[in-house]
C-alpha cells in the first residue's frame, strides 16, 4: 500500500469567495513501509495531531495534507516532491526521516521556490555552506544529537568507545559528531549497511577491541535488530551503550524490553517532561493512541504542525512565500520540549538532557530524565551559512 504521508503544502490562498477559505495544502513526504515505517507514521501522526487538536485548521487556516511514502529511497522523495511543487502547487512541504532522501528532496522544493520544513533529518551539508532561506529544521542537526551523547560519554566516566552508523549521510553525521565531544580514546569505528540485519561480525570486532563503552546509532528496526543482538552476545553485561534519542524511542524500548534496562540517552524531548505544550501533546497522543508510544518522532511530527500554526497565524494563510518564511522565523510557538528558537541556519537552538532507561511502575522499559547536559545548544556548521 503506498501511503500518503508528511508533505506540507502552502498552495492555498484565501478563498476567492467570502463563504469559505481555500485548504492550505501541506505536501508530507516521509518514509511508511518497512522496518523503519513507523518513524514517518509516528511523525505523520504527531503532525495529524495537531491538526486535530484546531478541528482541521492551523493557526485558524483550514489546512489539508497530502502523504506519500518514499519507501526510504531518494529518487522515489524527489519524484513526488517534483509532483507536489510542479502539479499540485504546493508550497510547503514537511515529513522527511532519512538524510539520503532529505538531500534529493530538499533542494528540488527550495529551488521551486516552496519551504520545506524538516520534522527529523538535518543533514550537515544543508546545515552549513548549502543553507537556504526556505530550509527550516525543527528537529536536530544530525551531529547535535550525537555531540550531546559524546558530552554524556565524559560525564558518566567513560574512557574507550567503539562507534557504529549506518553508512549513509546521518550515520557519517553521527559519528562525526560523537567524536567532536567525546574526550576519550576511540577503540574502533565501523559503517554498518542501511539494510543490514546481521551484525555478528560487528559484535566479535567490539569484543576484540575491549572498550569501556559502545556509542551506536541505528534508527528504526536496524537498532532493535542490533541491540537483541548485542544483548545474545552477551556484550551488554560486560559493554555499556550510551545512545542518543533516536535509539531509545518508545517504540524501541517496548520491543526491547529488560534488554534496554540500565542504558543511557540523551535527548531534546522525553515524554516525562513537565511544561504545558509536552503534556498538552501526551495527553492527546494517549487519548488518540492508547497504549503506541509517544515517540521523540511523533513529539516533532507535532511541534512541527505548532510552528506552521503560528506561521499561518501570523499570515492568516496568505500564499506569499516571503511573508510566510518571516513568520516561520520567529518561530512563536510553544514546543514541547520548552526552550526553542532557530539559530542563522534556521536549526534549532535548544537544550539537551541526559536520560536511562528504567522500569516503571508497571514494569514497562521507558526512559527517565536524570538532568539537563547542555542549555542553548546550536550546531557546529551555523557559522558556514551564509544567507
Amino acid at each position: 500500500m503506498r501511503a500518503t504521508i508528511l508533505g506540507i503544502a502552502l498552495a492555498g490562498v484565501l478563498a476567492t469567495t467570502a463563504s469559505a477559505q481555500v485548504p492550505v495544502k501541506i505536501g508530507v513526504i516521509t518514509t511508511l513501509s518497512g522496518p523503519a515505517g513507523y518513524l514517518g507514521q509516528d511523525v505523520r501522526d504527531g503532525l495529524q495531531l495537531a491538526i486535530d487538536e484546531e478541528g482541521g485548521k492551523l493557526g485558524g487556516v483550514p489546512v489539508e495534507l497530502l502523504v506519500e511514502d518514499d519507501d526510504r529511497k531518494p529518487g522515489t522523495g524527489r519524484q513526488i516532491a517534483e509532483k507536489f511543487v510542479g502539479e499540485n502547487g504546493v508550497k510547503l512541504v514537511t515529513g522527511i526521516i532519512f538524510s539520503n532522501v532529505a538531500g534529493a528532496v530538499v533542494p528540488e522544493v527550495v529551488d521551486s521556490a516552496a519551504i520545506y520544513i524538516s520534522p527529523n533529518a538535518g543533514p550537515s551539508n544543508l546545515a552549513g555552506k548549502e543553507c537556504n532561506e526556505n530550509y527550516f529544521v525543527v528537529s536536530w542537526q544530525n551531529d547535535s544529537l550525537h555531540e550531546t551523547a559524546g558530552l554524556a560519554a565524559n560525564k558518566l566516566g567513560y574512557k574507550k568507545a567503539f562507534l557504529l552508523a549506518p553508512n549513509y549521510q546521518a550515520g557519517q553525521d553521527a559519528l562525526a559528531g560523537f567524536k567532536r565531544t567525546f574526550k576519550g580514546e576511540i577503540a574502533g569505528e565501523i559503517f554498518t549497511q542501511l539494510d543490514q540485519t546481521d551484525y555478528s561480525a560487528e559484535m566479535a570486532q567490539i569484543r576484540a577491541a575491549g572498550p569501556d563503552v559502545v556509542y551506536q546509532f541505528h534508527p528504526g528496526g536496524l537498532g532493535i535488530a542490533f541491540t537483541r543482538q548485542y544483548q545474545q552476545a552477551g556484550l551488554l553485561s560486560d559493554i555499556p551503550m550510551v545512545l542518543s534519542e533516536a535509539n531509545a524511542d518508545g517504540v524501541l524500548l517496548k520491543a526491547l524490553g529488560d534488554a534496554a534496562v540500565g542504558l543511557s540517552a540523551t535527548a531534546h524531548w522525553n515524554a516525562d517532561f513537565e511544561n504545558d505544550a509536552s503534556k498538552a501533546f501526551v495527553a492527546g497522543w494517549r487519548k488518540a493512541y492508547g497504549d503506541r508510544p509517544a515517540t521523540t518522532y511523533a513529539s516533532q511530527g507535532y511541534d512541527t504542525g505548532k510552528l506552521i500554526a503560528s506561521a499561518l497565524k501570523a499570515t492568516g494563510g496568505d500564499g506569499d512565500v516571503a511573508k510566510l518564511r518571516e513568520a516561520l522565523q520567529k518561530a512563536e510557538f510553544a514546543s514541547v520540549r520548552g526552550s526553542f528558537a532557530f539559530g542563522p541556519n534556521q536549526h534549532p537552538i535548544q537544550d539537551w538532557y541526559l536520560l536511562k532507561v528504567v522500569k516503571n511502575d508497571a514494569g514497562v522499559a521507558v526512559t527517565r530524565t536524570v538532568e539537563k547536559l547542555v542549555e542553548n545548544y546550536g550546531d557546529a556548521y551555523s557559522a558556514e551559512c551564509k544567507m
